[in-house]
């Protein structure tokens, strides 16, 4: 009778562990289960500068810990096809943000609370999820080419279909579209430099510090 009861007692213990493991699995964090991807450990040649490691952006101050990049492993393997095709023409990327957690997105609705260009963090933003992308296209020196503005210029001016610019601006600006788009990315109506990928609702918005995911 006693070998009973502490047989029934071990099967009652390893019901209890067993249920337990996926509630363990699912609160653990890591890059393998999250599939983000350091950029530049596919491709090297795909320039960076990520802006809000940096004061060097509209809210003047370093929001990020570190300037790499990460984004979904689907996505970076889409934009090494790009800067390749891209150097066949002595061109190449330069990305100024890739993920970008929630908690940084209100930091940024809070100094720019308009839906044009900054995603409402109740909602989420494609960048939450690491498939959008902030990038311009450079020469073979790595000298950005004539763009119709400046990276986070809040203005009509950065509009996709604005048209009163320089003709080599909107040859460019279309170079950059066209290209994003042969290879899965959809443009953004109010930023020329802003895109995301096609499948992006498959992914989670995450809330992950960039340093955090070395």
């Amino acid at each position: 009778m006693k070998q009973m009861i502490i047989k029934v007692l071990s099967l009652v213990l390893i019901t209890i562990c067993v249920s337990m493991q996926p509630k363990m699995r699912k609160n653990k964090i890591s890059v393998t289960t999250i599939d983000l991807v350091d950029i530049h450990k596919i491709n090297p040649n795909i320039i960076l500068d990520i802006r809000y490691a940096t004061k060097n952006n509209f809210t003047k101050k370093k929001i990020y810990p570190c300037a790499k990049c990460y984004l979904r492993k689907k996505v970076v393997l889409k934009l090494d096809k790009i800067q390749k095709e891209l150097e066949k023409k002595d061109l190449g990327l330069k990305i100024w943000d890739g993920y970008r957690r929630l908690s940084d997105q209100q930091t940024f609705w809070d100094l720019v609370p308009d839906k044009r260009y900054v995603q409402d963090p109740a909602k989420g933003s494609k960048h939450n999820r690491g498939c959008a992308v902030d990038l311009t296209l450079v020469d073979k020196h790595g000298k950005e080419l004539l763009m119709p503005t400046e990276f986070d210029n809040f203005t009509e001016k950065a509009h996709a279909n604005y048209m009163e610019l320089p003709a080599l601006a909107i040859a460019h600006r279309q170079l950059l579209k066209d290209i994003m788009v042969k290879y899965g990315f959809i443009p953004a109506r109010t930023e020329w430099w802003h895109f995301e990928d096609t499948e992006w609702e498959m992914y989670e918005i995450l809330d992950i510090a960039i340093d955090a995911l070395g």
